[in-house]
């Protein structure tokens, strides 16, 4: 009898830790907005592909996004609704959106979406993020700092994009139009061609907090996108199955650094 009771808390331990761990893992979930190119030159084709997903970026890891309920872009001070043009693809195995949409003039792009909440089982909670990405075009960038007024939002100090690797960027994360003091960000890098291994788990999402007034700062190491999530519970709650449940609200961009060459 005592051993069987012995064997059962050693299971119970078991499941508990590898329970922590799977949630722990499974905490950095990104809404992405990637375009097919983030600086559209006068000399090049003017057509750019927007994709939409939600994964773990780095390890490669999709998950279902529903159509979601705003895609939009902002481009010169005028907002424009892009969800009707939206079609159905695949990213990382699971269902993503995507749309070509086509530059007619000079200006800065300012791509968003706004998903259906997604219950995490893992968390216990439900999670909304806002999530953008900028893109100029044919030499006109002014405005790359300008705020979409989305619910939660990070407004760029560093332009969000001509960034090489190693530069820093920094953005001040909001919420409701208010800066979020000490608000933890997520970074993570998206590991398209799944080539790069994280020394250790810790290191697959990289964590920094804003100070007092929501700035961050962060040093890129490597070429290619990167996405950065500010994540604040919601002053709100949504039933699931009867109960309230909290959910998370995450302001997301996503950004692309490249190599001097």
């Amino acid at each position: 009898m005592e051993r069987y009771l012995v064997k059962k808390g050693l299971v119970f331990v078991l499941l508990s830790a590898l329970l922590l761990f799977v949630t722990a893992h499974a905490s950095a979930h990104f809404g992405m907005v990637i375009p097919s190119d983030s600086m559209v030159m006068q000399e090049e084709n003017k057509t750019i592909t927007v994709t939409l997903a939600f994964a773990h970026p780095f390890e490669g890891n999709g998950m279902e996004l529903v159509k979601p309920s705003v895609f939009a872009v902002m481009a010169n001070g005028d907002k424009k609704d892009l969800l009707s043009s939206l079609k159905k693809t695949k990213v990382m195995g699971h269902t993503a959106w995507e749309t070509d949409y086509a530059i007619k003039r000079p200006g800065v792009y300012m791509f968003y979406m706004e998903p259906e909440p997604y219950w995490e089982p893992a968390e216990d909670c439900f999670i909304v993020h806002y999530t953008k990405t900028v893109v100029t075009a044919c030499g006109d960038d002014e405005g790359w700092d300008e705020e979409i007024g989305l619910k939660t939002e990070i407004v760029p100090l560093s332009k969000p994009y001509a960034l090489y690797t190693g530069n820093v960027f920094q953005g001040i994360v909001k919420m409701n139009g208010k800066p979020v003091p000490y608000a933890e960000v997520e970074v993570e890098y998206y590991n398209r061609d799944g080539k790069l291994t994280a020394p250790t788990d810790y290191m697959v999402t990289q964590t920094v907090k804003a100070d007092i007034n929501g700035l961050f700062t962060y040093a890129v190491p490597k070429a290619g996108w990167w996405g950065f999530a500010a994540l604040n519970p919601s002053e709100t709650k949504m039933k699931y199955k009867g109960e309230d449940k909290d959910i998370e609200l995450g302001a997301v961009i996503w950004i692309n650094f490249q190599d001097m060459k």
